[in-house]
């Protein structure tokens, strides 16, 4: 039985704030629900919670852009058919249809909020493409900046809005549930400590869990935080062994890895390996713009082959100055390594960068504790299925977030103001157990994922970390800590946990999960997905079904 809370409280002898919705996360999902709720009901009072600065998220740091259908030779039904072959036979069609066919409604509205879009010399949306796209349908910005444009464009019209209060540099532990549904959330900041938030209806929408691989395009923030929470308040979690690897991130030995964007692969950027070979063509015909499983799977196998530690994406076409037009954010990065992208090959090698599974949700975002919504990467919507389509991770977030902010609205006018504070008691026997470093931990767990539960996976290296990863837990998951460092370090081990056993369970390949021992796909065993049920020890199989 795993504990409830992370921190022992008396809710009547802590502070507390009241608010009808709390959402918890800045990035697109957030502050496209944030501002849905007050669309939809002007008189709601809105809290949004961000523990680290208001543009910190993810979303500040997405380079490559928002897929929709805009350009008149392309339609609705491609967009739908590319995502529904990326999810690899279990993505959901009514999720996929409700984002294709709503996306050009959301991006109309950032237009008119003033998002800066690239355009052509007449005034048209500019639009690139990326793998597993049948036409140029990528809108992006300040040419590999669209992240960054989007959330400033959204916290600004946020903050222009007098229903919502933004709260930074908060850490949210957990979400408090009183008779089945979810009232609020437990809260710190430093310079307040714990505190208790009340709300009416709770929007997740606080990222996804790159952090736990040592190889990873996430910055720190993204530790799986809301997908460790609300597996405590008893949500229902779907498969969680998909994780997306993106296969080019500057190599430096010893730096930090840098994304680059799918969008230079689609501006004629080939894979060569360190002979000057290219070798995307031997694994797919598509190439360079097959989907990012099979391209970050080549890039292992050509690894191999030529005993290597990466390749080297080549734009020289481009010449330097339109690969800095195009790309400026990816040209400095490049150049703070020492290397000319027009000139000079850029060493690359695949990372974590996005997770697939997470808390499942409904097609406005409600997930099976009542109260609480979930929204972008915290969130299992059925958009992805087994495998993100390339730039359709901001499009779902504002979709999504959109139809939650107005489900939410629509459901507070018919229901009673949240009565009086209940008096939870929360208590946590002190651990008996030997205090192991955190951070030793933390680095060992972020190197063990990427070896063993990363891009190739096999059963008998996933058993033996799910021993590891549970010895660990045995000395972490019992002790109370008093800081963020501690609570993430606990969040990561037990979404590590259902990663691994979920990857363990799926004896087969499907999308960004590849077993080398079930190299195959398997749609009569596996043509499923793998449900975390409350306090289950295993996943369970669940048929693939158009909607919860």
């Amino acid at each position: 039985m795993q504990r409830r809370y992370l921190c022992p409280f008396k809710a009547h002898r802590l502070a507390h704030v009241l608010t009808d919705v709390l959402v918890i996360g800045g990035g697109v999902g957030g502050l496209r629900s944030a501002l849905a709720v007050t669309e939809t009901s002007p008189q709601a009072e809105v809290l949004l919670v961000t523990k680290q600065r208001l543009s910190e998220s993810n979303t500040f740091w997405a380079q490559g852009g928002i897929a929709s259908v805009t350009a008149s030779q392309d339609s609705f039904e491609s967009h739908i058919a590319d995502t529904i072959n990326t999810a690899c036979g279990i993505g959901q069609r009514a999720a996929i249809e409700a984002v294709v066919r709503e996306a050009p409604a959301r991006i109309e509205e950032l237009i008119n909020w003033g998002a800066n879009f690239d355009r052509e010399t007449d005034g048209r949306l500019a639009l690139g493409r990326e793998g597993g796209h049948s036409y140029n349908r990528i809108i992006h910005a300040l040419g590999d900046a669209t992240g960054r444009e989007l959330a400033n464009c959204l916290a600004g019209v946020t903050r222009a809005r007098e229903q919502v209060s933004i709260l930074e540099h908060t850490f949210i532990l957990d979400l408090i549930t009183l008779d089945g549904r979810c009232i609020g959330a437990v809260a710190h900041a430093k310079d307040r400590g714990l505190f208790l938030i009340f709300a009416r209806a709770t929007l997740l929408a606080s990222g996804g869990a790159g952090a736990l691989y040592r190889e990873t395009t996430n910055p720190p923030i993204a530790t799986a935080d809301g997908h460790a929470m609300a597996w405590r308040a008893g949500a229902m979690l779907r498969d969680m062994e998909m994780v997306q690897f993106h296969p080019t991130t500057i190599y430096i030995a010893g730096a930090t890895r840098a994304l680059v964007s799918e969008a230079v692969r689609g501006e004629g950027a080939t894979l060569i390996d360190k002979n000057g070979y290219r070798f995307m063509r031997d694994y797919h015909p598509a190439g360079e713009l097959a989907p990012r499983d099979i391209v970050a799977r080549a890039i292992l196998a050509q690894l191999a082959k030529t005993n290597s530690t990466h390749v080297f994406l080549d734009a020289r076409h481009l010449g330097t100055q339109a690969f800095q037009t195009r790309f400026p954010w990816i040209f400095e990065t490049c150049r703070s390594f020492g290397i000319d992208p027009g000139i000079q090959p850029i060493p690359v090698h695949p990372s974590a960068h996005y997770m697939v599974g997470g808390v499942a949700t409904d097609l406005v975002g409600r997930t099976s504790i009542p109260g609480l919504y979930a929204i972008g990467e915290a969130s299992y919507t059925g958009l992805h299925g087994a495998n993100r389509l390339a730039s359709n991770s901001l499009i779902e977030a504002l979709v999504f977030g959109k139809r939650a902010g107005d489900d939410a609205a629509r459901r507070l006018a018919g229901e009673i103001r949240q009565p009086e504070i209940p008096r939870i008691n929360v208590e946590i026997p002190l651990s008996q157990r030997t205090e192991l470093d955190t951070q030793d931990i933390l680095s060992s767990l972020r190197a063990l994922m990427w070896r063993n539960v990363g891009i190739e996976r096999s059963g008998p290296r996933l058993e033996e970390s799910a021993e590891i990863i549970a010895f660990w837990s045995r000395y972490v998951l019992d002790k109370v800590f008093d800081a963020p460092a501690g609570w993430e370090l606990q969040n990561m081990l037990q979404i590590a946990r259902l990663i691994t056993l979920g990857a363990n369970a799926r004896c087969e390949t499907r999308g960004v999960h590849y077993r080398t021992d079930f190299p195959q796909t398997d749609d009569i065993n596996w043509r499923c997905h793998l449900d975390w049920q409350p306090n289950s020890d295993l996943p369970v199989k669940m048929p693939v079904v158009d909607s919860l």
